[in-house]
């Protein structure tokens, strides 16, 4: 290890109170204060905040011309009830860090402290601390501000915990990780009249009930290829819940998930042509608009090089051939590979572990000294 016991000690403190506090997408300005005073003990050469909403890197720099290698992780909490007696649960009702994004966080805390102890011989290395991460907002946001010009990396590597996986045990493979997904918000509008005289109005009852099978039929959800694609119907909601009034309005909303960002294209296709088809049977109007929408993510080979490189150094045991990769979820880290060759590596948190985004998750403080010391080792062996 590169720190003391001491040392991983506090930066264990340092996540159990990030877990006390979550803030969910968009609203993480304290998280993003807390980061930012705990990075400025580490000693780094600066600190950019303020990107892409509440984001923030820091930046240590070598003595010689090198590249650039960022390594990123999540500030955001989740609407969640949190459901535990640890004396670290979260103080917020209906808020919880239950995806292990305070665990990431605390990682790159660890390698702040290493990099500041000793410096990268070459380039730069950048900790990006990003924001909204869970609605898919976060990356683009990050990415488009003019802020990010000056970080822009040659290589971006990041990492998730992965309940389900032997605790420390990584998986790790080129191609697509992660399904591109999107939300899909579909409102028809008629036109209400009395219960007892519906043809005098135009409801969209039968276009709804229509859409309701026939949106879900678009998806195949077998095997994760190049042909894989899901419809999830999560909501519907037809007229209000009166007795006496023909509706007038129907919402439905649905997740569209594919394994890559082509086969998306297609699948929006095919789902607003169903829609449109039915609002103009049913003499409708239409409104579709698109929310928490995630690009796929997928490994290069030359990143997932040095991740390898970086886990045989540090002894870590590794796969690349397990059935749990690609995920069916989504998470917009792909979006960094646009910029540059961009890697993401699944740290397992435990066979029986609680799941993501389940209630009574806790990101297992374990991994913090596993997960700081591969992204160190992968810093060391390409700046120096």
């Amino acid at each position: 290890m590169f720190l003391t016991d001491e040392e991983f000690s506090v930066i264990k403190a340092f996540r159990r109170e990030l877990h006390r506090h979550p803030e969910i997408s968009g609203q993480e300005a304290q998280t993003a204060l807390r980061v930012e005073e705990a990075l400025g003990r580490t000693g780094p050469d600066g600190i950019v905040t303020g990107i892409g909403g509440h984001g923030l890197a820091a930046v240590f720099e070598g003595t010689k011309p090198g590249p650039t290698v960022l390594i990123r992780a999540e500030l955001d909490g989740l609407p969640i009830e949190e459901i535990s007696d640890a004396a670290h649960r979260s103080a917020i009702p209906g808020r919880g860090h239950l995806c292990g994004h305070d665990g990431h966080m605390a990682i790159l805390m660890a390698v702040a402290k290493g990099l500041g102890q000793m410096r990268p011989a070459r380039g730069r290395a950048i900790l990006m601390f990003q924001p909204a991460e869970e609605n898919g907002a976060g990356a683009a946001a990050v990415l488009a501000d003019p802020k990010f010009a000056a970080l822009k990396p040659d290589l971006s590597l990041s990492l998730h915990n992965f309940p389900g996986v032997r605790l420390g045990h990584v998986l790790l493979k080129d191609g697509p990780v992660n399904c591109a997904s999107r939300g899909m918000k579909i409102v028809l509008k008629g036109k209400t009249s009395h219960a007892s005289y519906p043809e005098q109005g135009i409801a969209p009852t039968f276009a709804m009930a229509r859409l309701l099978g026939d949106l879900t039929s678009l998806g195949n959800n077998g095997p994760l290829g190049p042909d894989y694609s899901l419809v999830t119907v999560t909501h519907a909601r037809l007229g209000e819940p009166a007795f006496g009034i023909s509706p007038g309005e129907a919402q439905i909303w649905a997740t569209l998930r594919t394994l890559t960002d082509e086969a998306m294209t297609a699948l929006v296709s095919r789902a607003e042509g169903l829609v449109r088809t039915e609002a103009d049977t049913g003499h409708l109007q239409v409104e579709i608009s698109y929310e928490d929408v995630f690009h796929q993510c997928y490994n290069s080979a030359e990143a997932v090089a040095e991740l390898r490189r970086a886990l045989d150094d540090e002894g870590v045991s590794h796969d690349a051939t397990s059935s749990m990769l690609p995920m069916k979820a989504s998470e917009d880290f792909g979006l960094f590979r646009t910029v540059a060759p961009a890697a993401m590596f699944f740290l397992g948190a435990g066979e029986a572990h609680p799941r993501l985004h389940n209630p009574d998750y806790d990101f297992p403080d374990e991994l913090i000294a596993t997960g700081s010391g591969v992204f160190m080792r992968a810093i060391r062996n390409i700046l120096g």
